[in-house]
């Protein structure tokens, strides 16, 4: 009898960790709406199994920002997963990345007059990226915490400038561009008893070298179809702590089919 006490105390404490978890991805502190925009997240993905422990991975994806009013990014990726423990996975890929860059006005000293304007400009990212990722179930939840390092690379490119004064356009170069970043997610999963539908919770962590650059926070489910086929529907508030960048509110659509 106390065995059985102690394993409900157990899941009593398990089930408010994620109810926790959950209140802390749906209240995020410190949104501040007026600086917000909405974005779309489209996804899909091609998992094959080649042993017990190894498996590899193909994606695409597509987002829109600007409250789905302009391209923000597309991005196919290839990746490797090794499992050397049923509670550890370590994975490494590379993702080969197409972004629309905003327009970029620089002003005269007055602060009023317009100088010169680049409009928006497109650039190719090279992105590696390796992390590893422990797991522990209990009862029907499953935890996850997830540590990742990236390195982004972005190549020399040349983009149209307009001069205001001389009024004619001119060539400006981009310099080349890399950075490092450290990225710290924990995941909580439900499986519901009898139904092909699975809840989740996530809170993920970006930093690179002048420190915590923005938070996610993402709650949503995942539709089992068959063994094979997987559709995955998402909301995720990106709190920035950049003052350049937005806040985002982002819907995602994603499909799986692993073989």
């Amino acid at each position: 009898m106390r065995f059985k006490h102690i394993i409900h105390m157990n899941m009593s404490r398990t089930k408010a960790a994620v109810v926790g978890l959950l209140l802390a991805v749906a209240i995020p502190s410190g949104a501040q709406e007026s600086s917000s925009e909405t974005g779309l997240w489209i996804s899909s993905e091609v998992q094959k199994k080649l042993s017990a422990q190894w498996s590899l991975s193909g994606e695409a994806e597509y987002r829109l920002r600007d409250n789905f009013g302009s391209t923000d990014r597309w991005t196919v990726a290839l990746s490797t997963a090794y499992k050397p423990l049923s509670w550890l996975k370590l994975d490494a890929g590379y993702k080969l990345m197409r972004v629309l860059n905003p327009g970029e006005a620089k002003w005269k000293d007055n602060g009023v007059d317009m100088d010169k304007w680049t409009p928006a400009w497109w650039c190719t990212k090279h992105r590696f990226f390796a992390s590893a990722t422990a797991s522990l179930s209990l009862g029907r939840f499953d935890f996850s915490l997830r540590e990742r390092w990236q390195f982004t690379y972005r190549p020399e490119t040349t983009t149209d400038r307009y001069d205001v004064d001389d009024d004619e356009w001119e060539e400006k170069t981009k310099d080349s561009k890399s950075k490092h970043a450290f990225r710290t997610r924990l995941m909580a999963e439900y499986n519901i008893p009898k139904c092909k539908v699975d809840p989740f919770a996530s809170m993920e962590l970006y930093n690179q070298k002048g420190g915590l650059q923005k938070i996610r926070y993402t709650v949503g489910a995942d539709w089992k179809l068959s063994k094979q086929h997987q559709l995955s529907l998402f909301y995720r508030y990106i709190d920035s702590k950049d003052s350049e960048e937005p806040n985002m509110h982002v819907i995602g659509l994603g499909y799986k089919f692993k073989f």
